[in-house]
């Protein structure tokens, strides 16, 4: 990457079912598709992380964009959730400044506002490339009733921008935490995430499989797994759903 927003080769669609499966099939096809970025203004079949489904609620951002995975080196994979939290993040308040007080990233890479889900990213990997899928609430949210949690979306805000917009302000900031990646390493992108956060101290749940530990927000470890202080001690955790529950429950 050449640090320049040009970079990104940005197709729109008004319609697809998957952003990330199109992205998918052109990197299967044996270009070299590096740089590209497709925005679709409706997704029909939006996939998210674990499995699930990514339910758009209309007016939404749906953006993938391949990378190549040799691009940052050995640790591509495990740092690009929050390389592209923060510019996903940083993104969403171009878009909208007044969102600042309202955004922060859930571990590792949930966009939330005030507290309730908002965006979320998905990274596949696919032979030589890196694939990031995000999918944003922009004008409404999904059913919170069929989802079974409370969602957000940015316009509670304020006015939000085109899609189109939006996505260039997106790209923007992968192009910035991608570059501060390579030059200054993941120590950086580690305090900048912080920064952008639950605070530590938050009180957690995360559920994974069979897995059920409840405890504190104690930072991130070096390698980003998250650090979860616990009744019977610090626990280092690598995967798995985060809850933030609030203080005293």
């Amino acid at each position: 990457m050449n640090g320049q927003s040009h970079f990104w080769r940005l197709t729109c669609f008004d319609e697809l079912p998957s952003t990330s499966d199109y992205c998918m099939d052109a990197c299967r096809a044996g270009n070299d598709v590096a740089g590209l970025a497709v925005l679709a203004r409706r997704q029909t079949k939006g996939r998210g992380s674990r499995g699930r489904t990514w339910l758009d609620g209309g007016q939404g951002l749906a953006l993938s964009v391949v990378l190549d995975a040799a691009h940052a080196g050995p640790d591509a994979l495990g740092g690009w959730p929050f390389v592209a939290s923060l510019g996903f993040y940083d993104g969403l308040l171009r878009a909208l400044p007044a969102a600042r007080t309202h955004l922060m990233i859930k571990w590792p890479n949930d966009i939330l506002l005030d507290g309730r889900k908002m965006g979320g990213i998905l990274i596949e990997r696919e032979g030589a490339y890196v694939l990031i899928g995000m999918g944003a609430n922009l004008v409404s949210a999904p059913d919170q009733n069929v989802l079974a949690r409370q969602v957000a979306c940015l316009a509670q805000c304020g006015d939000v921008p085109d899609v189109e917009i939006v996505a260039r302000h997106v790209l923007d900031g992968l192009t910035l935490w991608s570059g501060v990646w390579r030059q200054k390493g993941f120590a950086a992108i580690r305090s900048a995430w912080l920064e952008r956060a639950h605070p530590v101290g938050t009180p957690l749940v995360v559920q994974g499989g069979t897995t059920y530990e409840k405890g504190l927000f104690a930072g991130l470890a070096q390698d980003g797994r998250l650090l979860l202080e616990t009744d019977s001690g610090m626990k280092t955790i690598a995967t798995g759903d985060i809850l933030l529950m609030e203080k005293g429950a």
